[in-house]
């Protein structure tokens, strides 16, 4: 007879390690928000597994009491990829950053979402460098002056939704670090999904680039100026919920009352509404939420099913008869003229 499972609580996954942060980091939210998962999803520690690359989000590892490995710069995906194939029995986490993931780490993660690999990604966003202290990200406004950009940056910047919905992540979403409540809801909606699961989180960095998100998603102006997406129910937002976002000409979002605002879909026919969604830019109110969310099959998962087919396909004979008359075989028969 089995064991009965163990009822963990958030302090089986709270690692003896000293938590290393800024006084004030946003990470210390998301880290309490992931600990508090955990023991709601029934996944016993040793077949959880948080993988990081390098900067200050990778750290995590260290902090959650399950197996971890904090791997180099921008090849956190690629080392959750090849763990997740060699054993599929895991749940794997992938945390990184903005500077991690997007810049030395950008094929690496395009092309775990483009397999549709059963990761878990977060990417904590704080449009900027916060460990080797305060140069421009990938995810850094453009004019944004760092020490990398002292007269502004000139690059335009990535847009996390934008980049995963292109490489064709089945699940998308973005939540904030400080509304512990809706990143709660995210992040579980994310372990449920089968499949490559991305979540870009607003991550303030109080030190190098304090403020980065405030003008959306302080908790003053977040219900004007933030949209949080629902499957099912219409796009709109304002604390009296009296605006909307509607269908244009030339299926264009437009702005305007909440009477008429369009029906938000997660599914797989409605990618160019979810894009639409991801691809707004001020003065347009910022979506938060699952902009896609759909059922498809996962590259591990196809991987078993061709192992299995191709061991079917070179499995020898039954009988050593079988086998001596398997493959190539010749009759001689001898000719007329022969000796």
């Amino acid at each position: 007879m089995s064991a009965p499972l163990v009822k963990l609580t958030k302090k089986d996954f709270v690692s003896d390690q000293e938590v290393r942060w800024c006084p004030g980091c946003a990470d210390f939210a998301i880290l309490a928000g992931v600990q508090k998962l955990m023991p709601e999803l029934g996944i016993a520690r040793e077949k959880t597994v948080f993988i990081s690359g390098i900067g200050c989000a990778s750290r995590f590892p260290y902090y959650m009491n399950t197996y971890g490995f904090h791997g180099i710069h921008g090849r956190a995906p690629a080392i959750a990829t090849g763990l997740k194939m060699a054993n599929p029995d895991l749940t794997v986490w992938v945390v990184t950053g903005d500077g991690d993931g997007l810049s030395i780490g950008g094929n690496h993660l395009i092309h775990a979402l483009r397999r549709n690999v059963d990761l878990k990604i977060l990417l904590f966003d704080n449009r900027i460098y916060g460990l080797t202290k305060g140069q421009a990200s990938p995810t850094s406004e453009l004019g944004k002056k760092t020490k990398s950009s002292p007269f502004g940056t000139v690059d335009r910047p990535f847009n996390p939704l934008t980049l995963a919905l292109g490489a064709g992540a089945t699940f998308v979403a973005r939540t904030t670090a400080n509304d512990m409540p809706h990143m709660s809801s995210v992040l579980k909606r994310a372990a449920a999904h089968k499949g490559a699961a991305f979540v870009e989180i607003w991550q303030n960095c109080v030190v190098f680039n304090d403020g980065a998100f405030d003008e959306w998603s302080e908790k003053d102006v977040r219900d004007e100026r933030l949209l949080k997406l629902e499957h099912g129910k219409p796009l709109m937002y304002g604390k009296s919920k009296d605006k909307g976002l509607r269908i244009g000409g030339g299926f264009t979002l437009e702005m305007g009352a909440a009477d008429g605002a369009v029906v938000h879909d997660e599914s797989r026919d409605n990618l160019s509404l979810a894009l639409a969604l991801a691809a707004l830019e001020p003065p347009w109110p910022q979506v938060m939420g699952v902009l896609r969310a759909v059922d498809l099959p996962t590259v591990d998962q196809l991987a078993r099913e061709q192992e299995r087919e191709a061991e079917k396909a070179t499995r020898g004979p039954a009988t050593l008869e079988a086998l001596l008359q398997s493959g190539d075989t010749w009759d001689v028969t001898a000719g007329a003229g022969d000796a």
